[in-house]
C-alpha cells in the first residue's frame, strides 16, 4: 500500500494542526503516513499553489487558518475535488464566539507570540539542560521539579517535556554506592518525584541502548540481578525522602508528566 500523504496548512506555524493529525494517526499505526507542512500561508496565490499540489498528490489536508476567508477557500476546494480534509480551528473559534458573543481577532500566530510565557519556557529548557544528570547540585534548590531514578527511566526526556510547560526541572541518576548530594535533602519532598520501572522492561531498554551504540548488550549494565539491586536502592531513597513514586514501565512521557503536574497543582491548592 502506498503512503498516505497529509498536508498541514496554516497561516501560522501549523503546529496545532500537525499535533492533531499525529494524535489521530497514532490509532492507525499499520499505515505509512507522511506529513508535509506549509506554514505561514497568508496569500491566495500561495494557498492555490499548495492546494493544486495537494490535488496532484491526492493528499489529505489538516489546516488551521484563523483567517476565516482562507479557511473557507480550503474547505470549498476540498469538497469540490473530493479531497479529505479537517478544519481544526474553525469549530473552536465558533464555540468561543458563541460563549463570548464576540468575533475572533483573526490574528495568525497569536498563541506563539514572543511574550513573557515564551521566554519563561526558553529559560526552563535552558535550566533543564544545565541541570541534567545531576551536573550541578545547586540546581535542585532552584528547581520546580526534581526527578530521581536509575539509568533509563526517562529522566532527561521528561525534564525537557516539563520544561516546555514552563517548569524548571533538575534530575539526578541514582547509582548504588554513589553519594546523594546534600541539596536533595533540603528540597521540599512534594517537588521530588521518583521514577522507577519493571526490571524486565528496564533490561530490554538497556540492551537496546547498548545495541544502538554497537556494543555487547550482555553486560552488567543490563544484568537483571544488578537492575533489581539498583531499583531496590532507589526505592529506599524514595521512601527516605517521602516523595511520590511513578512507575514509567507502561506510561508515555505525556502520561508521566500529567501525573507530576497534577500532583503539583494539588499540593498548591492544599497550601491555599
Amino acid at each position: 500500500m502506498s503512503a498516505i500523504k497529509v498536508f498541514i496548512l496554516s497561516d501560522s506555524i501549523g503546529e496545532t494542526a500537525h499535533n492533531v493529525a499525529l494524535a489521530a494517526a497514532a490509532q492507525f499505526s499499520d499505515y505509512d503516513i507522511r506529513y508535509q507542512r506549509f506554514p505561514f500561508v497568508r496569500t491566495d496565490s500561495l494557498l492555490q499553489t499548495v492546494l493544486t499540489q495537494a490535488l496532484k498528490e491526492h493528499a489529505a489536508i489538516f489546516h488551521t487558518f484563523v483567517d476565516r476567508r482562507l479557511s473557507q477557500i480550503v474547505n470549498q476546494f476540498c469538497v469540490a475535488h473530493e479531497l479529505p480534509y479537517y478544519d481544526v480551528i474553525t469549530p473552536a473559534l465558533d464555540t468561543f464566539s458563541q460563549i463570548t458573543h464576540v468575533q475572533p481577532s483573526n490574528h495568525p500566530g497569536t498563541v506563539h507570540a514572543l511574550n513573557t510565557n515564551y521566554f519563561d519556557r526558553i529559560n526552563a529548557i535552558e535550566f533543564a539542560v544545565t541541570y541534567d544528570d545531576g551536573k550541578n547540585p545547586s540546581g535542585f534548590l532552584e528547581a520546580d521539579v526534581v526527578l530521581l531514578g536509575v539509568s533509563r527511566t526517562s529522566k532527561t526526556p521528561l525534564s525537557l517535556y516539563l520544561a516546555n510547560r514552563n517548569l524548571k526541572v533538575a534530575n539526578l541518576p541514582l547509582v548504588p554506592q554513589a553519594q546523594i548530594p546534600d541539596e536533595i535533602w533540603k528540597v521540599d519532598p512534594k517537588k521530588i518525584f521518583g521514577l522507577t520501572n519493571d526490571p524486565e522492561k528496564l533490561n530490554d531498554i538497556r540492551r537496546q541502548r547498548m545495541v544502538q551504540y554497537g556494543l555487547n548488550p550482555d553486560t552488567m549494565y543490563s544484568n537483571t540481578d544488578k537492575i533489581k539491586a539498583e531499583l531496590e536502592y532507589a526505592d529506599k531513597i524514595f521512601k527516605k525522602i517521602g516523595c511520590l513514586v511513578i512507575n514509567v514501565a507502561n506510561k508515555s512521557i505525556e502520561e508521566t508528566a500529567t501525573l507530576i503536574t497534577e500532583s503539583l497543582n494539588t499540593d498548591e491548592s492544599d497550601n491555599h
